[in-house]
């Protein structure tokens, strides 16, 4: 979409909202997207990476009328082509690309949904902001505390729409929560619980190393990481469980989470972070990240604790997932499903479960296509700083944990004061890739 159509939806927008024409509606019609919408006013959409959530993003996506798929891109040509021909069954006909820099030479995409693993997302984000694309990433934005500085130096250089795929973002129930924790009805919050307890994480089996699949480009799907044999255990959904390309539940569920004890405390850095968990539940299996993990982070008055266990559901208030904001009147407990107030004693009123009435994917990149129509930038709920800030966090909580230490944050400086900690700042770049060094 060029500057003419984005100037024009942004002036016909204004427009509409002036005239009270959309409150003059029935409610039945306002509650219905627009279907009749222009070629040269639609957004069109690229997908890179389409096995997992990229391909759940590109399908959110969709069902807003004014964006259009025109583009995928995948290394494995075995999930390229069962997505264009799922598209194709739907009338929609795209591109196809193996490699994504050939995607973004095309001047005919506007926005692109990187949905790659967490290795990939500071090059290839930083890559289609240069191109002058818009960008939705996957959380976590980057893979270490050095790619998230990169990727919202990139947004800023080049004045981009950015949106981080923390949906959560976009859910009225979690909105509401936190409007509630900042009334202080709770009084004094000391402490923050955030915890991921996944029963449904099972232990992976130690399998040999093989040969790389036909049709894959494994070099490709390597990229900056370390050179290694294919093994089936490292590919696709798995590669949570490594170093080399991921950091685990901390990153996996953790930035969804800790986003929002983060948000609620209005927190910023913490001053130390200190970790201490392992491999307890399935020791001898092929994952490289912890199943069980405790980190707290110390901030001025109060501390955010997280705790993940794989294997296991029953976590604090019986909920597999989810952030406690415990006050000296009451605590405050939010889930995807939901939040409540339970009363410390007699000192306020119980508030009952107020549950989830909408989806938050569906939201999330609706808000998304329309930033880019209005170029709006400050009306994104999950810009690239809120992703580079809890992934940041994440980081640290990792950081700590493989570190063995209690670790201090030195905000003015941007390190750490312990040099093993600084050692990890950075992941490192292999096969001849460079860390982007931007500049905004």
């Amino acid at each position: 979409m060029n500057n003419s159509r984005r100037n024009f939806l942004r002036s016909a927008s204004t427009l509409v909202a002036g005239a009270g024409l959309v409150s003059a509606l029935p409610a039945s019609l306002q509650a219905l997207p627009l279907r009749s919408v222009a070629a040269s006013d639609r957004v069109n959409v690229a997908a890179i990476g389409i096995n997992g959530m990229g391909w759940a993003d590109l399908t959110a996506m969709l069902k807003n009328p004014a964006a259009q798929c025109v583009a995928l891109c995948d290394v494995d040509k075995n999930v390229l082509d069962k997505r264009v021909a799922e598209l194709a069954q739907k009338g929609i006909k795209v591109k196809a690309y193996s490699d994504y820099r050939k995607l973004l030479e095309d001047k005919n995409i506007d926005a692109v949904i990187i949905g790659t693993p967490d290795h990939w997302h500071c090059l290839q984000m930083t890559d289609a902001c240069a191109a002058g694309k818009d960008v939705y990433v996957e959380k976590p934005i980057g893979n270490s505390i050095m790619e998230c500085r990169a990727m919202v130096g990139a947004q800023q250089k080049y004045n981009r729409a950015v949106q981080v795929g923390q949906w959560q973002r976009s859910q009225q129930h979690f909105k509401d929560a936190i409007d509630f924790v900042h009334s202080g009805k709770l009084g004094q919050i000391r402490l923050v619980k955030v915890w991921a307890y996944m029963g449904w994480m099972k232990s992976i089996p130690v399998k040999p190393d093989s040969a790389v699949p036909a049709g894959v480009d494994y070099k490709t799907w390597l990229g900056p990481a370390t050179t290694r044999p294919f093994n089936e255990n490292r590919f696709h959904f798995n590669f949570r469980w490594y170093w080399d390309y991921a950091g685990g539940l901390m990153t996996d569920w953790g930035v969804h989470l800790l986003d929002y004890a983060l948000l609620g405390m209005k927190s910023q850095s913490p001053k130390s972070i200190m970790a201490a968990g392992g491999k307890f539940a399935y020791p001898d299996d092929a994952a490289e990240t912890p199943d069980t993990l405790t980190t707290v982070y110390e901030f001025d008055g109060y501390n955010i604790q997280w705790e993940q266990a794989q294997g296991i559901d029953g976590g604090p208030y019986n909920r597999d997932h989810g952030i406690a904001f415990i006050g000296n009147n009451g605590t405050l407990v939010l889930d995807r499903g939901g939040w409540e107030v339970i009363p410390e004693k007699d000192k306020m009123e119980a508030v009952p479960r107020r549950k989830s009435v909408d989806n938050g994917l569906e939201l999330h990149t609706k808000n998304f296509i329309e930033v880019v129509k209005s170029r709006s930038l400050s009306d994104l709920h999950a810009p690239a700083q809120v992703g580079a800030l809890v992934a940041t966090t994440a980081q640290m909580g990792n950081i700590a944990y493989r570190t063995g230490k209690k670790i201090f944050w030195n905000e003015y400086e941007g390190k750490f004061t312990d040099s093993d900690a600084n050692k990890l700042l950075a992941a490192p770049y292999h096969n001849g890739y460079k860390l982007p060094n931007i500049i905004a």
